[in-house]
């Protein structure tokens, strides 16, 4: 699948002819502000919501788990497919906006469903996708992202998991509840604001680790390429490692290759697939390349700048030795960070799931499907979540093979 994915991303860079080189023109669409007209969002609130759903744990514990398991050149692996993936987020928005289907009160809704249907013509591919992404929305996008919550209040209050889940159901369940302009108006304001934070306290602690800083970019390149030999006596084993973990991170986090961003985008009020797609290639762009490279460098600088601190530290816990040298209350910064992001993560995936919904039942069971995922915020802060961890990692790996499918088709509909 890793192989699969890559490969995708680099086959579209190709065949695109590179769309990541209108990064600055993508950057400049995707900052016009929204406003409460019509119906359907605006294409910044789409670029929200997609950030809110893909922004979270993967970006600060993922990468140090990278690190730990791969080495320092994982982050450079990690960034590459951030790089390349664009491509690839931007050829399935642009089928999204392109086979999307418009309801009888003028909202669009879209992804890889209706493009399977009406694209590829290829209706139990649309109805498989729907069903999975209905899963991954009561898994990844409810379940785990609500314990995280609840582990993270943990770290510092001593507040019961029952109190965290009750709280943070009634609060995500207004937002929920109020539909997708609802979901888009939080996302819009609170995403760009948390991570404006969180990369505020990467560059302080930069700041702090300058004297190592131009060391650690160097052993996070040269780690990347390294041939040395393991302890197995594979020639080429640092490399192979390095890879393999760098590119799981950085296809797991920006979820490019999976088609979830494309649901978003279909929403949006805009009429020029183009200029949705290169929007929704700016998620990709904020989500790895900029926060996942922020994150690595600040963990493998301060591997350099406390070599003792880091020492038999879990492979998760690689990030929060970086924050716990910031000058205030560096782990209460982390944690807080990691529960803010699991927040707007499970919003986000709750309109994914609506979506879904409504391809599979119509309108008519958005109600039920409200009610049943509110209920599961509140379980999945008190439930065990390794089974839910691995159930949803395998689901997501069958959400990428239709929608890849879909994308390979059709490609030649697809305009850079």
């Amino acid at each position: 699948m890793l192989l699969l994915l890559l490969g995708t991303h680099i086959y579209f860079t190709c065949r695109l002819r590179v769309p990541q080189r209108r990064l600055g023109y993508a950057l400049k669409l995707s900052l016009g502000q929204a406003d409460d007209m019509g119906a359907n969002l605006s294409p910044f609130s789409t670029l929200a919501t997609t950030l809110a759903a893909t922004l979270g744990t993967g970006n600060i514990v993922g990468v140090s788990a990278a690190v730990a398991l791969g080495g320092p050149g994982a982050v450079f692996w990690c960034w590459i497919t951030g790089v390349l993936g664009m491509a690839t987020s931007y050829g399935e928005c642009y089928l999204s906006v392109l086979f999307r289907h418009t309801n009888r009160d003028g909202t669009y809704v879209g992804g890889p469903m209706y493009v399977l249907r009406d694209g590829l013509h290829n209706k139990p591919l649309g109805i498989f996708y729907a069903v999975c992404t209905l899963l991954a929305a009561f898994g990844v996008g409810c379940t785990t992202q609500a314990n995280s919550v609840a582990r993270a209040v943990a770290d510092i209050w001593p507040v019961p998991p029952h109190l965290v889940g009750l709280l943070l159901a009634f609060l995500a369940g207004i937002v929920i509840i109020g539909g997708v302009k609802s979901i888009g108006r939080l996302c819009e304001r609170t995403v760009p604001a948390m991570g404006f934070v969180y990369l505020s306290g990467c560059l302080l602690l930069m700041i702090l680790y300058r004297g190592v800083l131009a060391d650690a970019c160097l052993l996070i390149l040269r780690d990347a390429f390294s041939f040395r030999s393991a302890a197995g006596g594979l020639t080429g084993a640092a490399l192979q490692h390095a890879v393999r973990y760098g590119v799981a991170r950085g296809l797991f986090t920006n979820e490019a290759g999976i088609g979830t961003a494309s649901i978003a985008a279909a929403a949006s009020r805009t009429d020029d697939p183009r200029i949705q797609a290169y929007v929704s290639m700016t998620a990709v762009f904020w989500d790895t390349v900029v926060m996942c490279l922020l994150t690595g460098i600040v963990v493998v600088a301060n591997m350099l700048y406390d070599p003792a601190g880091t020492a038999g530290v879990p492979e998760t816990g690689l990030t929060a030795a970086a924050f716990s040298h910031l000058p205030y209350a560096g782990n209460a910064f982390l944690t807080v960070s990691l529960a803010a992001f699991a927040v707007t993560t499970l919003i986000g995936w709750s309109y994914f799931g609506e979506k879904a919904t409504e391809y599979l039942v119509g309108k008519k069971g958005i109600p039920l499907y409200k009610i049943a995922y509110v209920a599961m915020i509140y379980l999945g802060s008190v439930i065990p979540m390794r089974l839910v961890w691995e159930s949803t990692d395998f689901i997501n790996a069958l959400m990428a093979i239709p929608n890849l499918l879909a994308l390979y088709c059709l490609q030649k509909h697809i305009r850079s």
